[in-house]
């Protein structure tokens, strides 16, 4: 057991549907401590084998989850919105408690929750930098020596002695991740971290988890960026609904997901219906389907051909949106990325969106080999994420001909098709 990092056994947490926390007084404690055991009797003699009332009015997040995490070793905890991976991660960092089960965690623990999460408004980077590292109990020597590298990695320098309330929530996360991974946690929890902010640093943020990993640092790591966690990760726990329905090899992991969760319950929903989104809504896209050059609706893409990407969105406010950003991956079913274009690369960026319209990306000779991929979305206002979906829905792509040659390439033989032509000549 010395090498086991964190170890969980019939983790459960229940949550009261509307009920909020008011504070308790020392006489609810006490009146709970000696009524808890007696409902318990009670529940049990009523054949509830959770021990806990489970009314109407109640909901499992987790259930009966159990599982090891050894010293060293980064796992992915996948599933959609609401499976309970946020839930397992607050209850790992004691930010809550759980209804039943136990938890055992040996080492210090860091932890990226959500944007900021941990972070006071009105003190400045400088002195929540210092206040992250106090609570993770580090002395102030230690959090000298790691400073410039914190505020380097955040490219945050100019706004060091701001306090964080007026940060964009791109640069909030910027600080949060850097603080995290810089202050030399033992354990690693991270929710998201890719939920927020551009592209580029998004780069930066999944080469540092990977160094990190190298160190032979434990690491959880929540996301619905397959490629992202198939690149960080050796192991995959998939969560829904709460319960834990498979644990394996990180690449046999998002396959069972792909395949048993996402296509089966969720891929043929309509968009408006999607909850397994993120963002703060200021641009959502609300429907979506592919044309061919003729505008006719398709459901399969001919490789070679002109297509257009048809995203028809809403934005929250009845005046539009400014500074709108329109990207796309496209990755195979394994999550590795394949390509990604967006209004930022060909610097079309949407000064002005209105409320209701389209946003059409035109692609010319579509440049993939037959298969099956992976679309993800997302929509970013003002640099901050607007509406993410990932994945959006899959690409079918067939052979097109694309060379106009009668020679179908397959994915074995090349992973994208380019556009070139050869030709030769008698030397002189």
């Amino acid at each position: 057991m010395n090498d086991i990092a964190i170890n969980i056994e019939n983790l459960s947490k229940q949550y009261k549907i509307g009920a909020t926390d008011k504070g308790r007084t020392f006489r609810e404690s006490l009146t709970d401590k000696i009524v808890t055991p007696l409902r318990k009797i009670r529940n049990a003699f009523a054949h509830n084998t959770s021990g806990v009332d489970a009314g109407p009015e109640s909901i499992w997040a987790l259930k009966n989850i159990s599982f090891q995490v050894k010293k060293g070793e980064a796992v992915g905890i996948i599933g959609r919105n609401g499976a309970g991976k946020t839930t397992l991660l607050k209850i790992l960092s004691r930010i809550t408690e759980p209804t039943e089960g136990e938890v055992r965690i040996t080492g210090r623990v860091g932890s990226l929750l959500e944007v900021g999460a941990g972070f006071h408004s009105e003190l400045t980077g400088r002195e929540n930098i210092y206040l992250s590292g106090a609570i993770l109990g580090m002395k102030k020597v230690e959090i000298d020596r790691k400073f410039d590298d914190i505020v380097v990695f955040a490219e945050i320098e100019k706004f060091l002695n701001t306090p964080v309330k007026r940060y964009s929530s791109g640069m909030y996360m910027r600080l949060a991740f850097s603080v995290a991974v810089h202050l030399d946690p033992e354990i690693l929890l991270v929710d998201e971290v890719l939920a927020v902010g551009d592209a580029i640093f998004q780069t930066k943020c999944l080469a540092k988890m990977s160094s990190v990993t190298q160190q032979e640092r434990t690491v959880l790591f929540v996301s619905h960026n397959m490629g992202a966690v198939s690149s960080i990760c050796q192991r995959g726990i998939v969560l829904d609904q709460g319960d834990m329905i498979f644990q394996g090899p990180i690449q046999e992991s998002i396959r069972f997901y792909e395949s048993e969760i996402f296509q089966k319950k969720y891929a043929d929903k309509p968009l408006t219906e999607r909850k397994d989104r993120s963002g703060t809504g200021d641009v959502r896209l609300v429907d979506f389907h592919i044309e061919n050059e003729d505008g006719e609706k398709i459901n399969r893409i001919p490789n070679g051909n002109t297509v257009k990407l048809c995203f028809r969105c809403h934005t929250k406010n009845d005046q539009g949106a400014a500074n709108v950003d329109l990207g796309i991956t496209v990755e195979r079913e394994t999550g590795e990325r394949v390509f990604q274009l967006g209004t930022r690369f060909t610097g079309q960026q949407m000064k002005h969106l209105p409320p209701k319209g389209y946003i059409v990306c035109t692609i010319k000779r579509f440049p993939l080999v037959p298969g099956k991929y992976k679309l993800n979305l997302y929509l970013e206002s003002e640099m901050n994420a607007a509406d993410y979906i990932i994945p959006l829905t899959y690409l079918d792509v067939i052979d097109g001909d694309f060379y106009d040659s009668g020679y179908q390439v397959f994915e074995n033989e090349s992973k994208i098709l380019i556009d070139g032509e050869w030709s030769h000549n008698p030397l002189l």
